[in-house]
């Protein structure tokens, strides 16, 4: 009967080894495609997708109907609060390329100091946060190093320091994509997840640009310019650290990057100067400064990327989404809203689970984005027609991505309602109390595997909060910590390494990269274990609960 709920049984097999091995298929699944056989990861997701729903079907005995809804629910979410965002942020920046404005925001940048060390610190750590914020997708990686190869980098490091670069803004990219796949998968506040990841990240954004600088040169000439990478680094993790904890998560790297972009600039022209212009041995002397662009020339440069945020701003006003929300479509997930029943041990009694579809068409961040594009290409001289075909154009040359998305938001949904996150949760629930290390790096392994910090977390985030709560642990703690673990995965990931080469012309190098780039991403994913550990055990009243963007 349609309207007869379906209990969840964590042992389907009779034995909780095999069980384990079975909720394990559609996670190995992937991990097997693109670790072994190496395919395009929208592919792979297909297939881990495929996996995820002949395991709920035959394995866990899932009604078809519910399986069918858990992916709908899945793909509706996926669209409206996941892939729009990201199809609409990387639009914007297609728009500044195809009106000129984007060439002005490379010279704006590379014109203010011709310090190596420096260039490094404003293109790939700040310009870059600014980028994964508004996009992500790898696109910051491909744009920080075409522009630093444009400024005269060898291509080999420049993809290497723009991937280690990359780890600052990724917990938040594509306005806080990231954190709303965690709230898809646990059902938990979203103000709690963007607190907690504001408390877990500034620490090692803190030291980011010393790391990313010493990659560049020896570690004299790192702390000779010792100034400029503490006031980047405090600044952008104090940005980080406020907006995340008092505002909301879509906005953070956007207002870091540009945030610690204007700090910099201001700081090198007019507090600090390194005492000896650091360049390669191999350039001949420091070449003269860009003429200095006009202020007006300056804001029509940035006119993209300032209409999005104040789009974005707007969006989030109170009487604004809630009047849009009244446009939404939002309706039970027919056969599977509260009929999918979470059993014990996992829950203290049985609770239904709440399944509805989430079809915020106006009120998602990505219309507010999508707008902003077109009015920014309308104010930029750009024709109507030529601002619709650059957005098809964009969504054509997105398509894979978004297949990859959905497909990654179809399987998380899935392995949430039939239980097969509960039922390997329970299997690490064995690993005591060194979970917080060892949960951090499955964040680490999952966006290593997946390519996106919001891929890693549909996958693993209702696990993390399953085994936190067999653990005693706090939920929100180990849901943040698979994301912040993810962080330091982006730089090994498939994805990253592809596209990082393809943009620097160093197609086929993408195993010696994974070499070079392998030892920072494990050492950086352990010192965020390590930090999520302290929270656990020493300074547990710092794990936000019940928050409303109110420390």
């Amino acid at each position: 009967m349609p309207g007869q709920p379906w209990l969840q049984n964590f042992n389907p097999l009779g034995n909780a080894w095999l069980s384990t091995i079975a909720a394990a298929i559609p996670v190995s699944t992937l991990i097997y495609f693109l670790a072994v056989r190496r395919i395009a990861a929208w592919l792979a997701a297909v297939y881990g997708f495929v996996a995820a729903t002949l395991v709920a079907v035959i394995v866990f005995r899932m009604p078809t109907r519910m399986v069918a809804g858990a992916i709908a629910d899945g793909l509706v979410y996926g669209w409206f609060r996941i892939a729009w965002i990201a199809v609409a942020a990387v639009y914007v920046y297609d728009i500044s390329v195809a009106s000129g404005q984007f060439a002005l925001i490379k010279q704006s940048i590379g014109g203010i100091s011709s310090d190596r060390r420096l260039q490094v610190l404003l293109i790939a750590f700040s310009f870059g946060g600014l980028l994964e914020g508004a996009g992500g997708g790898g696109a910051p990686v491909a744009i920080t190093g075409a522009m630093l190869i444009g400024l005269g980098f060898p291509p080999f490091e420049t993809t290497l320091m723009c991937l280690i670069a990359n780890s600052a803004p990724v917990a938040y990219g594509s306005l806080g994509n990231p954190v709303r796949t965690l709230v898809a998968v646990t059902g938990l506040p979203e103000a709690d997840f963007s607190a907690m990841l504001g408390r877990i990240l500034p620490w090692t954004v803190l030291i980011l640009p010393f790391w990313l600088i010493r990659v560049l040169c020896k570690t004299r000439d790192t702390l000779a310019v010792w100034p400029g990478l503490l006031a980047g680094g405090i600044t952008f993790a104090a940005i980080q650290f406020f907006w995340s904890n008092f505002m909301d998560a879509s906005l953070v790297d956007l207002l870091a990057g540009i945030g610690t972009l204007v700090v910099l600039a201001l700081f090198f022209r007019h507090v600090w100067q390194p005492k000896t212009i650091w360049r390669y041995s191999t350039e001949r002397a420091a070449e003269p400064k860009h003429e200095p662009i006009p202020p007006a020339r300056l804001l029509w440069a940035w006119l993209p990327y300032l209409l999005l945020t104040v789009f974005v701003v707007i969006w989030g006003l109170p009487k604004v989404s809630s009047a849009m929300d009244q446009l939404s479509f939002r309706q039970p997930v027919p056969g599977l809203h509260l009929l999918t029943v979470r059993m014990p041990p996992v829950v203290a009694a049985p609770e239904p689970q709440p399944a509805l579809f989430d079809g915020s068409w106006l009120a998602s961040p990505g219309t507010a984005v999508f707008f902003a594009g077109i009015l920014a290409g309308l104010v930029s001289g750009l024709s109507f027609r030529k601002t619709m075909q650059v957005f098809f154009e964009c969504l054509s040359r997105l398509k894979w991505s978004v297949v990859a998305i959905m497909a990654m938001l179809g399987t998380g949904f899935i392995t949430r309602y039939c239980g097969m996150d509960a039922t390997m949760g329970m299997a690490m629930a064995h690993t005591g109390s060194m979970f917080p290390l060892f949960g951090t790096l499955i964040g680490w392994l999952g966006v290593a595997l997946s390519g996106t910090d919001a891929g890693s977390n549909a996958l693993f985030g209702s696990f993390q909060m399953i085994t936190a709560q067999h653990l005693g642990l706090s939920p929100i703690l180990m849901g943040a910590a698979n994301s912040a673990g993810g962080v330091m995965g982006k730089m090994i990931a498939a994805q990253s390494l592809v596209i990082g080469c393809a943009a620097t012309g160093q197609e086929g190098k993408e195993g010696l990269l994974f070499r070079a780039v392998l030892k920072h991403s494990l050492a950086l994913g352990i010192l965020v274990g390590l930090i999520v550990l302290l929270y656990a055990y020493v300074f547990p009243g710092a794990i936000p609960t019940g928050h409303h963007y109110a420390f």
